[in-house]
């Protein structure tokens, strides 16, 4: 399942929530294209519908099921590549659904596999690492040339996916002719 940029934009800042919240939405999308992006995310059920709190943003009003906003699912957090066992009960909002569904992945999961392999193979992130880990690393005009991101987008994915999320070590050096080098040790 390829998950375009908006779309990986708006479930990373859903699953950094302590509430799971899609709500308020991080990326700036013009008219009807953040109507789109939720519905592909519901049909793809990495967010669902749940009743909503006073203080939560509404996605829709429901005559049965009231008014109800959007959360993160436990096939978020598989779909980017975070393990959501890592997380303390305070950081899932102690949501016992949100804990109940780590506890079965945390089960299921292999415990012969490697920490460092909790990324897709197929994804951007991967071929991001891919990249990195090659003995002349990569500058930022590379990534953003190969993955046709902007460069703020680039400084986040390692920043916030690869050094936060996977706990790479992610160094940067100045090399004379190329600029700023990214390469992981």
């Amino acid at each position: 399942m390829a998950l375009s940029d908006s779309q990986l934009v708006v479930l990373t800042a859903a699953c950094q929530r302590a509430d799971r919240s899609v709500y308020p939405l991080t990326a700036k999308l013009p008219g009807g294209a953040a109507a789109k992006v939720l519905g592909a995310l519901l049909k793809q059920e990495l967010i669902k519908e749940v009743p909503a709190k006073r203080e939560d943003t509404v996605w829709r009003e429901d005559k049965k099921r009231g008014r109800l906003t959007l959360r993160a699912t436990p096939a978020a957090f598989k779909a980017l590549g975070i393990d959501p066992t890592e997380m303390s009960a305070d950081d899932a909002g102690n949501s016992e659904e949100v804990q109940a569904e780590a506890d079965r992945a945390h089960d299921a999961r292999d415990q012969s596999e490697p920490e460092a392999n909790r990324t897709r193979a197929d994804s951007k992130q991967a071929k991001l690492i891919e990249m990195l880990k090659r003995r002349e690393g990569a500058t930022i005009e590379e990534i953003v040339k190969a993955f046709d991101w902007q460069a703020h987008t680039v400084r986040g994915a390692i920043a916030g996916a690869l050094k936060k999320k996977l706990g790479l070590n992610v160094i940067s050096e100045r090399q004379d002719g190329r600029g700023r080098v990214y390469r992981i040790t």
